[in-house]
């Protein structure tokens, strides 16, 4: 039997496709957390998707970036864990623009050339999920 131990205050990401959980650590920048655990738990079963995977992560609340995860897949369930309870379950919807999350595929746009500038992207075409680069307006669809 899995036993992984409750969190204090943090959150806990359930409803992810399963297989998903690594590349979600990766743009929620969870190594580089100063203080906090995370446990990524995959391909547990589930009722409703089959099998999914879930992220417990033990940090400030505030630590954590969820407009990224609203891009990534908007049907994630963020629970928020304040001494050891869930005290909100909150939806995701698609975020109205990213930052640094996608890389604008433009030769000639200028964050090509200035490599310091901010990758950032508005979202033009929500039914579609279609964003386009704040500079140059070249069009990126997909996760």
């Amino acid at each position: 039997m899995l036993n992984i131990s409750g969190i204090r205050e943090g959150y806990v990401l359930d409803h992810i496709k399963a297989g998903m959980s690594l590349k979600i650590y990766d743009y929620l920048k969870l190594d580089e957390l100063e203080e906090g655990t995370t446990a990524i738990i995959m391909n547990a079963r589930s009722n409703k998707m089959g099998k999914k995977d879930i992220i417990k992560v033990e940090c400030p609340v505030d630590s954590i970036d969820l407009d990224i995860l609203g891009y990534i897949d908007h049907n994630i369930t963020v629970n928020i864990i304040k001494d050891d309870e869930i005290v909100e379950k909150r939806g995701l919807s698609l975020p109205s623009e990213i930052k640094n999350v996608i890389r604008c595929k433009n030769p000639r746009c200028i964050t090509s050339i200035e490599q310091g500038l901010p990758q950032i992207f508005y979202l033009s075409d929500a039914q579609k999920e279609v964003y386009r680069c704040k500079y140059c307006e070249e069009k990126y669809r997909g996760k």
